[in-house]
């Protein structure tokens, strides 16, 4: 798996933006800093393992690791941010008459 780079991964959606909307571009920031502590939570999940033994007194059990439970939090802020974000349209709709092929569709006139 390629690993990103956030500040490839800034520029790309800064020129998605309306870098003149403030609330925009701090949205984009708030989204790259949750990518960067997601990253974060993977490198101690490989390292840890997702799961942990805790050990109280003579008690000992395993439970799933602390990051693992951060991670789902921080892929539901990303989503809601994402969602948010006013992006602007890159490309022009096809015309309503023709298909992705860029031939006519069944029963249009042309």
């Amino acid at each position: 798996m390629k690993k990103v780079n956030f500040d490839e991964l800034k520029k790309q959606l800064l020129a998605r933006i309306d870098t003149e909307d403030l609330l925009e571009v701090k949205k984009v920031n708030d989204l790259i800093r949750l990518h960067e502590l997601d990253a974060e939570c993977d490198k101690v999940i490989d390292r840890d393992g997702v799961s942990i033994t805790i050990e109280n007194g003579s008690q000992k059990f395993i439970k799933s690791h602390p990051s693992m439970n951060e991670k789902m939090k921080i892929n539901a802020q990303k989503i809601a941010l994402e969602k948010s974000i006013k992006f602007k349209l890159n490309a022009t709709p096809a015309p309503a008459s023709e298909t992705v092929e860029g031939k006519p569709k069944r029963g249009s006139l042309i």
